[in-house]
C-alpha cells in the first residue's frame, strides 16, 4: 500500500470515527431532553388543593409539586368549559383559532398540536384518560382514552382506537394505565411525553368506595357570597347553576330512593349505564350501604329553607372532595414511581385542571363564567433541574401557554400560529418577563346552565367583561378591593378613566389575537345551526 493510499485511508477512518462520536454526542444530547408529564383533572377547583390555602381538604401529593417546584396563583383558562379548554392546551391557540369553541361541535385533529411536534422530534408520546375530543387522537404513539365524559365505575376506554370495558374505578384505572405505560410501554431510549388525564372530579361526583366516609360527618362553612342576589350583574342572575336551586336531588346528591319518591329531572340518567346502573351487584351493595341511610335520614326529617341549602352544599362538597382524594392518590403513586426509577430530576411534572370550579361561591357549582373561581385554574410545575423549590408566581399565565412552554423545554421552536407564550422564565422566578393580561372567551349559549356568551380581559388589578348576543352587558371589577367580584363598577364615575383604559386594552388584545365581532357571529350561527340539526 503506497503512502498516499494509506493517508487517504487514515483520513477516511478518522472521519468515520468523528461522525460516530458526533452521532453519539447528538444522541446523548437528545436523550438528556426532559421528560414531560401533564396531569390534568377535570373541574378541579384550586380551592380544593391544600397548597392554595383554603382549608377545605388535604392533598399532600399534589402539594409536593408546590413544595418542590412552582405554584401559580393566578393561572387561568381561555374558555372555561371542558373540551375547548383541552383543545387550547393541545394547540396553543384560542378557541376561535383552533375551531373548538364549545363542547358540541367537532375538533379537528389534523391541525398541529404540541404532542405531534414532540413526537416528530423523537419523543415517545402517550395520552391516557380523559380528552373529551372526538376522533382518534393524533400525536401519540399510544392512546388509551375515555369516550366523551367517561364513566366513574367499570368504565370504557378506547385503547388505540378499540373500545374495551374495564372493571374498577376510573381514577384508579387511569393511574394504573399511566404507570403501566411508564414501566413497560415506553421506549426507554427516548425522552417521553405523557398526558395523564383524570375524569374526576367532574359531575356527578361518584366517589371511590374507600372514601365514602371521608367527609361524611363534616358540615362546610358556606362562602360569604353563597346567597348572592346578583345586584348590578344581570348576566350572573340569569344562571342555572345554583347549589340550592339547580343541583338534582338524585343525579347530583345521590338520593336514589328505592321507593321512587324522588322523580327528578335527571333520575333516569343517574339510574342508567353512565352512573349507578353501570355498577356490578357488589359495587351497588357497598354504595347502597353508604347512601341508603343518608336517604332515610333526609326523608325522615326533610330540611327546608336555608337548612336545605346547607344540606345540599354539604352533600355536594362531601362527594366532590372525596373524588379529589382519589386524584391526589394517583399523583402520589406517579411521583413515587419517578423517585424509585430515578426519573424525578429530569422530568417536568405539571398538575392542572381543564378549568376552575365553583364550590358554592355566588351560590354556584359548575364553571363557564369569567369570574375568578371558574376563570382561574390550579397550576403547579416541578422540574428539579431548573425550577426552584417553593416558588410562587402571580404571573397571568394561561392554558394557552402550555404548548409553547413544553416546546421550549424540549428545545423546539413553537410554530408561528401558536398564540401562547412560554412561561419557562416565569417558572425560574422571573415574573417580569411575562405579558400583563389574560384574555377570555365563552361561546356555549343558549345551552345548559344559561351562562351568556362573553369575552373579557384581566389585568393585574382589573377585569372587564362583555356579555353579548341576546343581551348587552358590561362589567368591571376592581379585584384589589373586590376579589369576590360582587360590585360591578362599570358605571361608577370613580372608575371612568379605568373603564376607558380597559376598553382600549381589550380592543388591542382582541386585535392581537385576531378576534372580532364578525367572528363571534360566525361561531354563533354555526352553533345554532348545529343545535337545530340535532333536534
Amino acid at each position: 500500500m503506497n503512502y498516499q493510499r494509506l493517508t487517504r485511508l487514515c483520513i477516511a477512518c478518522c472521519g468515520l470515527l468523528l461522525e460516530s462520536i458526533s452521532a453519539q454526542t447528538s444522541s446523548a444530547k437528545a436523550d438528556s431532553r426532559p421528560n414531560i408529564i401533564v396531569i390534568m383533572s377535570d373541574d378541579h377547583a384550586y380551592q380544593a388543593i391544600s397548597a392554595y390555602g383554603h382549608g377545605l381538604n388535604e392533598t399532600p401529593h399534589i402539594d409536593r409539586l408546590a413544595q418542590e417546584g412552582a405554584l401559580f396563583t393566578r393561572a387561568s383558562v381561555t374558555n372555561s368549559i371542558c373540551a375547548p379548554s383541552r383543545a387550547v392546551m393541545l394547540t396553543g391557540k384560542h378557541s376561535f383559532r383552533n375551531g373548538k369553541v364549545d363542547n358540541i361541535q367537532a375538533f379537528d385533529w389534523d391541525q398541529e398540536n404540541f404532542a405531534k411536534i414532540l413526537q416528530g422530534v423523537g419523543y415517545n408520546t402517550a395520552l391516557i384518560g380523559k380528552i373529551h375530543l372526538n376522533g382518534l387522537p393524533q400525536g401519540f404513539d399510544y392512546s388509551n382514552v375515555l369516550p366523551g365524559q367517561g364513566q366513574y365505575y367499570n368504565p370504557d376506554f378506547i385503547v388505540n382506537g378499540e373500545t374495551q370495558q374495564f372493571p374498577g374505578y376510573v381514577t384508579t384505572l387511569t393511574t394504573e394505565f399511566a404507570l403501566d405505560w411508564l414501566r413497560d410501554g415506553r421506549d426507554e431510549e427516548k425522552p417521553f411525553l405523557l398526558l395523564y388525564h383524570q375524569k374526576a372530579p367532574h359531575r356527578a361526583w361518584l366517589p371511590e368506595e374507600k372514601y365514602f366516609d371521608l367527609f361524611a360527618d363534616r358540615s362546610f362553612e358556606l362562602p360569604e357570597n353563597f346567597f348572592d342576589d346578583y345586584e348590578g350583574r344581570p348576566a350572573a342572575a340569569n344562571h342555572e347553576m345554583g347549589v340550592w336551586r339547580d343541583l338534582d336531588l338524585v343525579y347530583d346528591l345521590k338520593m336514589l330512593d328505592k321507593a321512587g319518591d324522588f322523580q327528578t329531572k335527571y333520575r333516569k340518567a343517574f339510574e342508567g349505564q353512565g352512573h349507578y346502573g353501570r355498577m356490578d351487584e357488589k359495587q351497588k351493595a357497598v354504595w347502597d350501604a353508604h347512601y341508603d341511610p343518608i336517604i332515610a335520614s333526609f326523608k325522615a326529617n326533610p330540611p327546608e329553607g336555608r337548612e336545605l341549602a346547607q344540606w345540599k352544599f354539604d352533600r355536594y362538597m362531601q362527594d366532590y372532595l372525596s373524588c379529589v382524594q382519589s386524584v391526589d392518590d394517583g399523583v402520589g403513586d406517579l411521583l413515587d414511581y419517578l423517585d424509585d426509577s430515578g426519573l424525578s430530576e429530569n422530568t417536568i411534572v405539571v398538575y392542572t385542571s381543564d378549568q376552575g370550579f365553583y364550590l358554592g361561591e355566588h351560590g354556584w357549582f359548575d364553571k363557564r363564567f369569567m369570574y375568578e373561581e371558574s376563570f382561574r385554574t390550579p397550576l403547579l410545575v416541578r422540574y428539579p433541574a431548573e425550577i426552584p423549590a417553593g416558588h410562587r408566581s402571580d404571573a397571568l399565565v394561561q392554558n394557552l401557554d402550555l404548548a409553547s412552554t413544553f416546546l421550549d423545554y424540549a428545545g423546539v421552536e413553537a410554530p408561528g400560529d401558536m398564540q401562547g407564550e412560554t412561561f419557562r422564565n416565569v417558572a425560574r422566578g422571573n415574573d417580569s418577563t411575562f405579558r400583563d393580561f389574560a384574555y377570555y372567551t365563552y361561546y356555549e349559549y343558549p345551552a345548559e346552565h344559561r351562562v351568556m356568551r362573553h369575552y373579557g380581559v384581566r389585568t393585574d388589578r382589573y377585569k372587564l367583561i362583555h356579555f353579548y348576543h341576546d343581551q348587552d352587558y358590561w362589567e368591571l371589577y376592581d379585584l384589589e378591593i373586590d376579589p369576590t367580584e360582587m360590585n360591578n363598577v362599570y358605571d361608577d364615575p370613580d372608575y371612568t378613566e379605568t373603564q376607558t383604559a380597559l376598553h382600549v386594552k381589550l380592543a388591542d388584545v382582541r386585535a392581537h389575537y385576531g378576534d372580532n365581532d364578525a367572528q363571534d357571529q360566525e361561531h354563533l350561527d354555526r352553533y345554532l345551526k348545529f343545535r337545530e340539526s340535532r333536534r
